[in-house]
């Protein structure tokens, strides 16, 4: 019975260190914005 409680105490704190992990890099890294603009084909615009 130790070992499982020692198996499901570790998969808990690798479980807790990728959640945090992922929301570290979620709040502190956000890419900067960019405007993209393409031309679209087969499309006239009237004027």
């Amino acid at each position: 019975m130790p070992s499982l409680f020692r198996l499901l105490f570790v998969l808990c704190a690798l479980t807790a260190l990728v959640l945090g992990s992922l929301y570290v890099l979620a709040t502190r890294f956000e890419p900067e914005q960019q405007t993209i603009s393409k031309p679209v084909q087969n499309i006239k615009i009237r004027r």
